[in-house]
């Protein structure tokens, strides 16, 4: 029971004195392609939106019921995405962490206190770090629909320019049907090539085409 999404934490930061209490998450975390979203989101306590709860356990449709709720009903939100040649260079840890940071930064109204799902930022806010946030701080479970719903959507439109991949349905993530393309087709300039199963896609299909050719025309340039 002390794990249900409510506004505990919210309440007990306004006891302390803070009023303006963001929750910051992320999506797209453990995906193999696209970006990393994060989401911040100051929620006005006086507009309580019913159903919030960590974006992974509500169904599609209830998730794009409650965005553009949230949208609506907050007193500001914004959000960022690291793209994946970020990922690869920094790593994807440190680019959730900056994603997080660029959303913060975009807020129309600057918090005076954080609440962040798992994670800590380099800020001079004051800010609690919660596990499974997402499930426990309705202001950390808005950011997580407003991330999820904002990546969905970006995948949906990648979809359009790489249909053999199928991003629509699993919005990038290592589902058996996308490891399938990606030792077909190969990995493509948005997959994240510091994850080992792209990592490994891409020697495969290295090898397919060297297998394929005549030796005297492998490696091309030679």
């Amino acid at each position: 029971m002390g794990r249900l999404c409510s506004s505990r934490y919210e309440r007990a930061a306004r006891k302390l004195g803070w009023t303006r209490i963001a929750g910051l998450d992320e999506a797209g975390r453990g995906a193999l392609f696209g970006p990393v979203v994060a989401a911040a989101v100051i929620l006005n306590p006086k507009r309580r939106i019913v159903g919030l709860d960590d974006s992974k356990k509500l169904t599609p449709e209830r998730r794009s019921e409650l965005a553009p709720r949230i949208r609506e009903y907050a007193l500001t939100w914004a959000v960022a995405e690291i793209d994946a040649q970020r990922i690869d260079a920094w790593n994807i840890y440190q680019a959730s962490r900056q994603a997080m940071t660029a959303a913060l930064e975009q807020l129309a109204i600057p918090p005076d206190f954080l609440l962040i799902d798992a994670m800590e930022l380099d800020v001079l806010i004051e800010q609690k770090s919660l596990i499974k946030g997402d499930a426990r701080s309705v202001s950390i479970a808005a950011a997580s629909i407003l991330a999820k719903t904002y990546r969905d959507a970006r995948m949906e439109e990648w979809d359009a320019v790489y249909p053999q991949y199928g991003l629509a349905r699993h919005k990038g993530y290592a589902t058996p049907d996308h490891l399938d393309a990606l030792r077909v087709h190969g990995p493509t300039a948005l997959h994240r090539y510091s994850f080992a199963p792209v990592r490994d896609a891409r020697c495969w299909a290295a090898g397919a085409v060297q297998e394929a050719l005549p030796l005297e025309i492998w490696p091309p340039g030679r």
